[in-house]
């Protein structure tokens, strides 16, 4: 659904790539680093209000960038050999990765067609059914599109194994979490919660509803690297490392 807000915002985004290209090739200093391809560059492009937001080399996210930038610092480690399901799997830099590291590794989506990359497997996690499968559980910006977050995080906890982890981000304010009501117009929910698909819009006590569904919570931000690393890379958003208790059936 093509909408004015969502125009807006790609329009920016093509005048700020442009504009980076052109300080590039007159040899403006490149004195920013993408973790997600490992490049160098001269900034990183506006998407709405995020002022640095996507590499103009590989596209990756500021979510992106941190998840590869916590991997590399040992925040965050891949079961290695183990298995794990990458919901909405559009981040190439952590396909490569997971499926790099993974014994089972399964890229899903409730729509498949909409992913370039071959093997996606249709999964809706309203109906997940796969018990104690899992090593890792990993989505961004999948959880506020769900009817019913918490039947979901009661499903990726039965499909993990004791021991295994959900790494989740969603977009945030710093306020509470606000669930929409049935029958909100697409206008609205965009209006409301930034996107005319968001059901929700998440608050710092995301926190709270995966601890309910039994997990281990823990938010993980960009000061989680070193300081002097963290602009350099653009990074943002916080991930919610969810751990199933290693004694969980």
């Amino acid at each position: 659904m093509i909408t004015a807000q969502r125009a807006g915002k790609a329009a920016g985004k093509h005048v700020s790539r442009a504009l980076l290209g052109l300080r590039s090739l007159l040899g403006a200093r490149q004195d920013h680093h993408c973790p997600a391809c490992g490049g160098d560059v001269v900034g990183f492009f506006r998407y709405g209000d995020c002022a640095d937001w996507g590499c103009p080399a590989c596209g990756a996210s500021p979510r992106e960038r941190l998840v590869n930038a916590l991997l590399d610092a040992g925040v965050l480690a891949l079961p290695q050999s183990g298995a794990i399901l990458h919901m909405a799997p559009s981040e190439q830099s952590l396909v490569n990765r997971f499926g790099g590291a993974a014994g089972d590794y399964v890229p899903a989506d409730i729509d498949p067609s909409r992913y370039a990359i071959l093997g996606v497997q249709p999964v809706d996690l309203m109906a997940l059914d796969q018990p104690s499968r899992f090593d890792l559980f990993y989505a961004s910006h999948v959880m506020e599109h769900v009817p019913d977050d918490a039947a979901v995080l009661r499903n990726i906890y039965a499909s993990l194994r004791p021991g295994g982890e959900a790494w989740l981000i969603v977009p945030l304010w710093d306020k509470r979490t606000e669930d929409g009501q049935p029958g909100m117009s697409a206008a609205e929910r965009e209006r409301r919660f930034g996107q005319w698909d968001h059901v929700r819009q998440y608050g710092p006590d995301f926190a709270d509803r995966i601890a309910a569904a039994g997990f281990v919570v823990t938010p993980i931000g960009a000061d989680a690297v070193p300081q002097n690393e963290r602009a350099r890379m653009g990074l943002g958003e916080i991930l919610f490392r969810a751990v199933k208790p290693a004694a969980a059936r």
